[in-house]
């Protein structure tokens, strides 16, 4: 089976290589515009193209080891190293001239590999957000960015204990203020989380819906 070059490959090997388009429900032709509908139901940025998206690679425990790029996913699956969990929301198929690999997004290694310890994960803006849920510590609205606690301006650092999440009102309104000189106060010490999934989330601003039975609950 032949497309032109501008649709992109997948290369698993010498002689093999994946094509993949998406395709109408209703009609079965190509529809390239499907796969953009479908990310945003599914909460993936629209702008990133699925060859550029991350899958979730579990241990053979289900334990979360990493976000590999969709390339190297699709060559775990075709050497039979791992297995896939769920699917791509979209519904694409990957097709070679000898088989076909459904998209996923989330695969299983099929042996257990043991993991070393992992130190703190690095404070980021994905790993901050998913920490505080997307809300504003101030009044709890949609947050939008991050506040230092302690102004840095007054010696503040950029640490999990000093950053929290903030909207854009709020923001504005603290400035290089402190919390006591605002009647402000936190309802929670911000720190550092905890949980092997952390330094993954920091790397991923735009995890997949799908991982988060894998991922487990925002923990401070």
């Amino acid at each position: 089976m032949t497309r032109a070059a501008s649709e992109g490959t997948l290369r698993s090997g010498p002689g093999t290589a994946l094509r993949s388009w998406s395709r109408s429900p209703e009609t079965g032709s190509l529809d390239p515009a499907a796969e953009n509908g479908a990310q945003h139901r599914s909460g993936l940025a629209a702008s990133v193209p699925w060859a550029r998206r991350r899958v979730l690679l579990l241990n053979a425990t289900f334990e979360p080891l990493t976000a590999l790029p969709m390339r190297r996913a699709i060559v775990l699956l075709v050497c039979g190293k791992a297995e896939i969990v769920h699917g791509d929301p979209t519904g694409m198929v990957l097709h070679s001239a000898r088989s076909n690999v459904l998209v996923p997004s989330v695969i299983k290694l099929s042996s257990y590999v043991r993991v070393p310890y992992r130190g703190q994960a690095p404070l980021t803006r994905a790993g901050l957000m998913h920490r505080d849920r997307y809300r504003c510590v101030y009044c709890g609205a949609r947050a939008e960015t991050i506040d230092h606690v302690v102004p840095r301006s007054r010696g503040g650092a950029h640490s999990w204990q000093n950053c929290v999440a903030s909207c854009a009102k709020c923001n504005h309104r603290k400035a290089d203020k402190l919390l006591t000189e605002l009647g402000w106060r936190l309802c929670t010490t911000p720190s550092a989380p905890r949980g092997m999934h952390w330094r993954l989330l920091a790397d991923v601003p735009d995890a997949d819906p799908l991982w988060r039975p894998y991922l487990g609950a925002p923990a401070a």
